[in-house]
């Protein structure tokens, strides 16, 4: 997760679709160059362990649009395949782990 909070505030689509599960990627993603990503808050962590092959991270992106401060809060859910992490997608409604 801080990767790719990394690759966003760096501004790296590339990684971020390099990141990104292939059941869900995207082909393409754009960055809007007008939002200024500032900190990274995890609020909490499910699973993802060495042994794990899926987990969740719930965190609180904090970023600038327009000269206003506003923040994304988000549970991402993320699955390991071949000892690599994935970005799957959004719980739903806040839904963890099935």
């Amino acid at each position: 997760m801080r990767s790719r909070y990394s690759a966003f505030y760096l501004g790296d689509a590339q990684y971020l679709l390099k990141t990104w599960h292939e059941l869900t990627r995207p082909e393409s993603f754009e960055l809007d160059p007008e939002i200024t990503w500032r900190r990274l808050d995890i609020v909490r962590t499910e699973r993802g362990g060495l042994l794990d092959k899926e987990g969740i991270v719930e965190f609180s992106a904090h970023y600038r649009e327009d000269g206003i401060a506003r923040q994304q809060k988000e549970i991402s859910r993320f699955r390991k395949v071949d000892r690599q992490w994935y970005y799957l997608d959004a719980a739903p409604d806040g839904l963890a782990l099935e």
